[in-house]
């Protein structure tokens, strides 16, 4: 079954909207507590101090992403350097994708981009499963820069999902992926992103999440490399 790792800052009165838990609903969930320590803090000292409190708050929300359809589960983490905790427990637990939070109400729409070197093949299976059999619809994007030789990566995916039944738009652009996919974001219900694709690492853990967000209140979903795969597509 396909897991999605959902981080939450959970001391932080942060939480998931009930968009994203329905969007989620067809697939299993990690639920990732996590509460950033300064450098000087001992995690199991925080533990002791926060551990009840974060537990219940993560409870809940594990029963509503059940309540939403799918299996969930949850994991408390405190740590130094939430980049490393999100990818260590990501490893561990074997999860296709994890989820940026963000305000939404029923995705009725997807903008999934295919731009730079990620694997097609892994984004649209997980499109597929995400979808199931609602009524979803798929723009696929491809940017690339002006002399970039043109691959039939577009049209493929579009066959494929097609195939699956699911209602699916396809669109190019020259320039900038990263800006390329902010211009189509306010459109769509959700962003779904490989995690080789230009600027994820800012985008997922440093100030271009700002820009996410002021374009799109929609969460994004990260579809992880298969490290272990030899035919990531470029």
């Amino acid at each position: 079954m396909t897991r999605v790792l959902v981080p939450v800052e959970v001391l932080a009165g942060k939480t998931v909207a009930p968009g994203l838990m329905a969007l989620l609903g067809t697939v299993d969930v990690t639920v990732l507590g996590y509460h950033v320590l300064p450098e000087q803090t001992p995690p199991d000292q925080a533990r002791q101090q926060y551990e009840e409190r974060a537990t219940a708050a993560l409870e809940d929300l594990s029963e509503e992403f059940r309540a939403a359809g799918g299996a969930a589960d949850h994991r408390l983490v405190f740590t130094h350097d939430r980049e490393q905790t999100v990818t260590r427990v990501a490893d561990e637990i074997d999860a296709e994708a994890f989820a940026i939070s963000g305000m939404t109400g029923d995705a009725d729409s997807l903008l999934v981009s295919l731009s730079g070197e990620v694997a097609a093949d892994r984004i649209v299976e997980f499109v597929i499963e995400l979808i199931g059999n609602r009524d979803i619809a798929v723009t696929l994007l491809l940017a690339t820069d002006a002399e970039a030789a043109v691959d039939d990566r577009l049209e493929t995916a579009a066959t494929q999902l097609r195939e699956a039944g699911i209602d699916t738009n396809t669109s190019t652009a020259t320039g900038s992926p990263f800006d390329s996919l902010m211009d189509a974001a306010p459109t769509h219900d959700a962003i779904v992103i490989g995690e080789a694709a230009p600027s994820l690492r800012s985008l997922v853990f440093g100030d271009e999440a700002e820009r996410v967000a002021a374009s799109s209140v929609g969460p994004v979903l990260v579809v992880r490399r298969d490290d272990e795969s030899e035919s990531i597509e470029s």
